[in-house]
């Protein structure tokens, strides 16, 4: 569902990202994780065209997109939700997902998948905790229908309770098949358990890579331990 082909890439005269390249199969759920400084957000820029690459290619379900704008990107089906829970602080819950979809249908769908956030429609975003902004940033996305989900550390500064039901919600999403997900996280245990696959980053660069689950937490650890 998405491939990012040798790609290289940064800023001014520095280059972070070294003839990278990472695959998302359709359907599967995928683990990009490294260092803080490691890339993984530059990698992210170039997926949703925030920035632009010196080489390489991004395709999404087989289309060359690496020439097309954020929103070219979102209307072929790829979601983000960026690092730090965010959201509309002075608007509610019900008016930022408002934002994305006015049909009633939709949101009570989003809203099966996050019931905690039912309670709180009325109750303005910059009053939530940082567990239910979170839910409420990926709820926001998902009412774009996306088929390619990036999700960037949606577990940092989150409350353990809150982890396990976003992990439960990636679990469920995948199943389905018709979601391909993209997890940036720096928690392992986590990441292993909600993907099928993984890639650690270091300096621009992979250094492994492999099948997900449990039985990668060692080779994993490694190859962070550097």
């Amino acid at each position: 569902m998405l491939e990012l082909r040798g790609v290289t890439a940064g800023y001014g005269r520095t280059v972070v990202l070294h003839d990278v390249t990472v695959e998302v199969p359709q359907g599967g759920a995928v683990a990009l994780m490294g260092h803080n400084g490691a890339g993984k957000t530059t990698l992210l820029r170039v997926a949703v065209g925030l920035l632009p690459v010196r080489s390489g290619q991004v395709l999404l379900d087989g289309e060359d997109v690496t020439a097309l704008r954020p929103s070219a990107r979102v209307r072929r089906g790829l979601g983000y939700v960026p690092q730090g829970q965010q959201s509309f602080p002075q608007m509610t819950t019900l008016e930022n997902l408002r934002l994305v979809s006015n049909v009633r249908s939709e949101i009570d769908g989003v809203l099966d998948t996050f019931p905690a956030l039912r309670d709180l429609l009325g109750r303005r975003a910059g009053l939530l905790s940082g567990g239910q902004r979170q839910q409420l940033a990926i709820a926001r996305t998902l009412l774009t229908k996306p088929r390619m989900l990036i999700l960037d550390e949606p577990t940092e500064g989150i409350q353990p309770n809150v982890v396990a039901e976003i992990e439960s919600v990636i679990g469920a999403l995948t199943e389905r098949g018709d979601l391909s997900v993209l997890l940036v996280e720096q928690h392992v245990g986590f990441a292993l358990r909600s993907t099928d696959a993984y890639y650690v980053i270091e300096s621009g660069r992979i250094t492994s890579s492999g099948d997900g689950g449990a039985g990668a937490l060692e080779a994993v650890r490694a190859a962070m331990a550097v």
